[in-house]
């Protein structure tokens, strides 16, 4: 508050002089006849100065992580989490006990074979036990490679490549018992390859989670969701994010074919499971720029 004495030889004197320098506004604490006229103390509030609007960090990280600019006009960098929901999904894989077989899709070396070992690891652990079939008849050693999981497990792998052999397979399913399949990778520029992915997973309307490695280039990414997704991919499943840095290629892919991002792939073993896919999670991971990143290694 500020305090001020005004001396004039009247009260209509001195309060012209509070007004002219104190304003309207001012308040008369108290008046005093004097020899000379009249003493008035007079006081004025300070005026509260209006809070400024939240600065938005430069969006130098978001540029670093390679997001294209028309998604990045659409994220608030400020409130990250709170901007990211409204442009992609989230939500858990599409794994029932009795509902649909659960494909995991995508072009070779995306991780699939290992995010199967994972997702079944969990669901023993967890005291279910799933059925797990590999569709993967072209790379060699593929069924080997996931037997070797699946052997510790105390699961029994079915191998089964056309959907006539999948159709079959399918029928020693138990009630109750959700069915995880991995398939061979797929080339998203060959038209043939997606449309046997495509009959394959027809022949019992399996739920297609597509699965992609991060810190590919965020065009790239986008075109090869986009493929998946017009076979009928719904879910997103990131690997690798403990290998990359830059995160635009998982956001791309995701608004390109409308995917749901469900969970990601964070480290080399199938005991280090998978990490659900949030938008705390996310927001957290793309404001890390180059620097924070070393300090966090």
């Amino acid at each position: 508050m500020r305090l001020k004495l005004f001396r004039a030889p009247t009260v209509t004197e001195a309060m012209a002089l509070v007004r002219a320098e104190l304003g309207a506004d001012a308040l008369i604490l108290s008046t005093r006849r004097t020899a000379e006229g009249v003493e008035l103390t007079a006081a004025m509030e300070p005026k509260a100065q209006p809070e400024p609007p939240p600065q938005a960090p430069a969006p130098l990280t978001l540029e670093f992580h390679g997001i294209p600019s028309p998604i990045m006009a659409r994220l608030q960098p400020w409130d990250l989490a709170g901007s990211l929901p409204n442009m992609m999904r989230f939500g858990p894989l599409p794994l029932a006990d009795d509902g649909p077989p659960m494909f995991l899709v995508g072009p070779p070396g995306a991780g699939k074979t290992l995010s199967a070992a994972r997702i079944v690891t969990r669901m023993v652990m967890g005291g279910t036990k799933p059925l797990i079939i590999t569709a993967d008849g072209r790379r060699a050693g593929a069924a080997e490679e996931l037997a070797a999981y699946t052997r510790l497990l105390g699961l029994s792998l079915i191998v089964a490549s056309t959907p006539a052999t999948l159709v079959r397979a399918l029928e020693r399913r138990e009630r109750g018992t959700p069915v995880v399949i991995d398939t061979a990778g797929t080339n998203p520029i060959d038209a043939g390859e997606l449309d046997f992915l495509l009959s394959l997973a027809g022949c019992c309307n399996g739920q297609l989670v597509l699965v992609l490695p991060a810190g590919q280039d965020p065009l790239e990414a986008a075109e090869q969701a986009a493929a998946f997704s017009h076979i009928g991919a719904r879910w997103l499943l990131p690997t690798r994010l403990d290998q990359t840095r830059r995160l635009g290629s998982i956001l791309t892919a995701a608004v390109a074919g409308a995917l749901t991002l469900t969970e990601a792939g964070i480290g080399p073993r199938a005991t280090d499971g998978l990490t659900p896919l949030t938008p705390a999670f996310l927001a957290e991971r793309l404001q890390l720029g180059p620097r924070s990143l070393e300090q966090a290694a």
